[in-house]
């Protein structure tokens, strides 16, 4: 059995009625096209401090004693979850020191610091911080706000699942992203609760996300037990966890139907379709179950709500993402071309360029170097094309030219 009830999400959703706002259901036609039945995408970027964290750090603080809350809490977190546990802790009256990894992204260390919590840097990775964190509440006696591994938190999060079953009664599939596994354990208790309180007739499948390179899930999941792994750098901070919590590996052995995996490639080209197509700004682990969808959606039956799960991303990281998302989608060139070193032939290329339709949105032009004959120049240029198959029709038209080409 669960430790995480449908009395215990009613109770948190209860709580969190004056805290939490209700986030919108939107439709993605482009995404519904894709997989030939509606699909929805449950806005968490949206919530206050820009992710779902905050439903599950105010309902496991609010349940301290005051004598509890007089000694302070502690947490560790990528950003997100430190923001929810530094508002939820000046909400409730309690100070709040938030242990983030070296290299967090500047507007979230911002965010957190703008609450009222006290950051301290112990390390790179999420797992370093959790391990400082746990000794600095044993040190201190502060209590230590887990992310993930706890049933109040759980139970917080669960109360998107509430929602989600009111806005769309008939979904059928809920794809999440997972990284501890607090978010999608608590969704699937409280969706697959409701179903079983009005007697089981609707099936619904829920699925959880994570990044290829931090993919703890599968791994624990076949070997039968929480297993820590080594994480792959990922642009997914928010989800790379490098060991699933014990509670919510229970619940996912009990409630998830599947575990996929999204690459890198994915999770861009996911980003750039919510922001071009559906008008969010979602952070690269918020739109780990876009990626999903992109690549995995012959597992999803539809009517499908898809959980944006947060939206705080750093702008420089957005506009790296972003063109690494239109790479993706074969909108963004990264081309050298060889050219004879004399008068106009740069001229002459760019106009071609011009012909063809193509932005040009870098050039860098090499005269002398080691690599070049006493004739030759090199241009390195950053282009944009109209995609895929424009971006085909400019490489073969230019080499037909007689251009030597080649792709970064």
């Amino acid at each position: 059995m669960t430790t995480v009830s449908l009395d215990d999400v009613r109770a948190a959703h209860d709580l969190l009625s004056t805290v939490a706002v209700a986030t919108p259901l939107v439709p993605s036609r482009v995404l519904s096209e894709q997989i030939g039945g509606p699909v929805l995408l449950k806005c968490e970027n949206l919530q206050r401090t820009g992710s779902f964290k905050i439903r599950g750090a105010y309902v496991r603080i609010a349940g301290l004693s005051p004598r509890e809350r007089a000694g302070g809490v502690v947490a560790a977190s990528a950003g997100n979850h430190a923001q929810g546990v530094a508002l939820a802790a000046s909400m409730l009256g309690c100070k709040a020191t938030v242990f983030m990894p070296v290299g967090a992204p500047l507007p979230k260390i911002a965010a957190t610091r703008g609450y009222g919590a006290e950051i301290v840097f112990p390390g790179p990775t999420v797992d370093d911080c959790l391990l400082a964190a746990q000794e600095y509440a044993d040190e201190c006696g502060a209590v230590f706000i887990h992310p993930f591994d706890h049933p109040d938190v759980v139970a917080g999060q669960a109360t998107i699942g509430l929602e989600i079953m009111e806005q769309c009664p008939d979904a059928r599939t809920i794809v999440v992203p997972v990284g501890g596994g607090g978010l999608l354990a608590g969704i699937a208790a409280a969706a697959k609760g409701l179903v079983k309180e009005a007697g089981g007739g609707q099936e619904i499948k829920l699925i959880g996300a994570q990044a290829k390179r931090a993919a703890a899930f599968p791994a624990s999941l076949a070997a039968g037990r929480p297993t820590q792994i080594e994480l792959e750098p990922t642009m997914a901070d928010g989800i790379a966890v490098g060991r699933p919590g014990d509670l919510t590996y229970a619940m996912f052995t009990e409630l998830v139907d599947a575990v996929v995996t999204v690459t890198e490639e994915s999770i861009s080209q996911a980003l750039l379709l919510c922001l071009e197509r559906a008008k969010q700004v979602v952070e690269p682990a918020g739109a780990a179950g876009v990626a999903a969808l992109l690549e995995h959606a012959y597992a999803v039956e539809p009517p499908v709500v898809v959980l944006l799960s947060g939206g705080n991303i750093d702008p420089l990281l957005l506009s790296k993402v972003l063109r690494h998302g239109l790479a993706g989608a074969g909108r963004y060139l990264v081309v050298r071309c060889r050219l004879k070193d004399r008068p106009g032939a740069l001229v002459t290329l760019l106009g071609e360029l011009a012909e063809l339709g193509v932005n040009v949105l870098d050039v860098m032009h090499e005269r002398v170097a080691a690599r070049l004959h006493v004739e030759e120049a090199e241009v390195l240029m950053h282009l944009e094309t109209r995609g895929a198959d424009h971006s085909e029709d400019v490489i073969g038209r230019l080499r037909e030219k007689g251009y030597t080409l080649t792709l970064s």
